[in-house]
């Protein structure tokens, strides 16, 4: 742990101008190489014949191939978001009444809405405290003869247990469509990887945000969904062009092709960001290692994490008002403003809290009483992750003596 001496030298040197954002706006960083990209996709889509394309443009069919590729899939869809995704991987179900899909708690809203959106009843589970993923163990509790997918969420950069999962889903077949799908949202995870495969392999289909905040990102919005299956690849793309590729139902849920472009720099440049991310991560941990207040994150045999979010966890007896005056600490006095990712959803949102009537889940609701995301980026320098690891050092004392 970063001691004392050191703390006060480095909180009196060194303070951020503005308030540093537990998620920055911008996830990863671009070079000349993606600006040239894009100006040159925009000078080529200059001719009235030729416009900006359609899906098969030879960028966008490149960049699907080289994702397809990076991740060890047959297929890869672009479109235009990962909640667009989310929607039409659950559309895929074609879900009839009564069915239910089982989704982690601590989460973002947007595999809990598909869910509700396309008329099934979600089903939430606990996670693993250690890696805030899906628990296999509490999926298996909540299998029915009614569960037709399950919607895992490789959580703030690290992979769910994918295996444990599909093995679940094995055992519990449903009566009339077999195993339910494990669908993984990836929208966190994008270049992280799981014994031996890149997070977007395991599982029926993954989902990918590349919107400015993530690992990755395509001109602020953009994502991708990676499978092997090639049915379920053609309706994914007869979704996103209005029906046409399997005569369905379908709308406008494409990439341009300027993002493309940009999304084939950033993909080759993506294993280069992820290892700053977790090089940062990596001090973070030595200079944090030892404060008993404090759970910091893990990294299971057979995984690489990717530490789109830094998660820790207070011990329980912090959890909630302790917490909560530890973060205000950071915010005001240090301009390092952490964020809680995430609290149960059904607590947060009130759409989907009126369709979760009766599910309490206690352990989630601990956790999201207990974590916090302090602000992390791939560019971040080795003195502004000492002063942020300074100041939570020096925020916690405080905590402490304040009992």
């Amino acid at each position: 742990m970063i001691d004392r001496e050191r703390r006060r030298e480095v909180l009196a040197k060194y303070r951020p101008e503005r308030t540093w954002l537990g998620e920055p706006m911008l996830g990863g960083w671009y070079t000349e190489e993606e600006i040239e990209a894009a100006v040159e996709a925009i000078r080529s889509s200059m001719d009235w014949l030729t416009g900006f394309g359609w899906p098969d443009d030879p960028t966008v069919v490149r960049f699907e191939r080289e994702f397809a590729e990076y991740c060890g899939t047959e297929y890869c869809i672009s479109i235009n978001g990962a909640g667009t995704g989310l929607d039409m991987a659950v559309r895929c179900l074609g879900l009839e009444p009564g069915d239910e899909v089982i989704v982690p708690a601590i989460n973002f809203v947007g595999s809990s809405l598909a869910v509700i959106g396309q008329g099934g009843k979600v089903v939430f589970c606990e996670v693993d405290p250690k890696t805030l993923c899906a628990d296999p163990e509490d999926v298996e509790r909540r299998m029915t003869s009614r569960t037709r997918a399950i919607i895992v969420t490789h959580m703030n950069g690290i992979s769910a247990d994918m295996d444990a999962l599909l093995e679940v889903a094995e055992r519990h077949p449903h009566p009339k469509h077999g195993p339910p799908k494990v669908i993984g949202d990836a929208a966190r995870a994008c270049g992280g990887e799981y014994k031996g495969t890149k997070i977007g392999k395991k599982g029926w289909m993954n989902v990918f945000s590349f919107h400015t905040m993530k690992n990755m990102t395509t001109l602020g919005e953009g994502g991708a969904i990676t499978t092997d299956d090639p049915e379920v690849a053609k309706k994914l793309k007869s979704y996103r062009q209005f029906g046409w590729a399997a005569e369905s139902w379908g709308t406008n849920y494409k990439m341009t092709k300027v993002q493309a472009a940009v999304g084939s720099v950033q993909r080759r440049r993506l294993d280069e960001m992820i290892e700053r991310r977790r090089q940062g991560a990596r001090e973070r941990t030595e200079m944090l290692r030892g404060l008993p207040e404090l759970i910091l994150p893990e990294e299971p045999p057979g995984y690489k994490h990717t530490y789109y979010l830094y998660t820790i966890l207070v011990q329980p007896e912090w959890a909630g008002e302790k917490r909560d005056r530890l973060l205000q600490i950071l915010r005001e006095e240090y301009k390092v403003d952490c964020v809680v990712a995430n609290r149960p959803v059904y607590e947060v949102h009130p759409f989907i809290r009126r369709h979760a009537e009766g599910q309490h889940l206690p352990l989630s609701e601990e956790l999201g009483r207990r974590l916090f995301c302090p602000p992390t980026h791939p560019l971040m320098t080795h003195e502004q992750n000492e002063y942020i690891c300074a100041a939570i050092v020096e925020a916690v004392e405080r905590v402490r003596e304040e009992r």
